[in-house]
């Protein structure tokens, strides 16, 4: 810092002190609120639920439960029908916890066999489609 020599020049840098200080005390006040907002309970369980909600494993979870209730309850709809016999409703309960749990629990394999299906169908589609053509 220069040395001064004249009241101005004593003025002048006090003002640019003062504003420093008031620049570096707004500063200061903004990361302590960060700092303060940081440790709140309710906003470390919301970064924490984000946290998890941006995790691959948590979607992933999410997507094959939601498939095994999906076709879940789709078979029970299907086994039940419009009949409202009590037998045929809980043996429609067993039967949608049943598929449930096995398709939340076997993603891939499932996967595995609808591309397959889905190969079969496509592929007798395609070769339909070709028949013609060659008459």
């Amino acid at each position: 810092m220069e040395s001064i020599k004249t009241q101005h020049e004593l003025r002048a840098a006090i003002i640019r002190l003062e504003y420093q200080q008031s620049d570096e005390g707004r500063a200061l006040k903004e990361q302590f609120h960060l700092a303060y907002n940081s440790v709140k309970p309710a906003n470390i369980i919301l970064n924490t639920l984000k946290d998890l909600g941006d995790s691959n494993f948590v979607k992933d979870g999410f997507l094959n439960t939601s498939v095994g209730f999906g076709t879940g309850y789709l078979s029970k709809m299907i086994f039940q029908g419009v009949v409202n016999s009590p037998v045929k409703k809980l043996l429609g309960s067993v039967l949608m916890y049943g598929i449930t749990n096995f398709v939340s629990r076997n993603p891939d394999g499932i996967k595995l066999m609808g591309k397959k299906l889905f190969k079969m169908f496509g592929s007798k589609s395609t070769a339909e489609e070709k028949e013609p053509e060659n008459y």
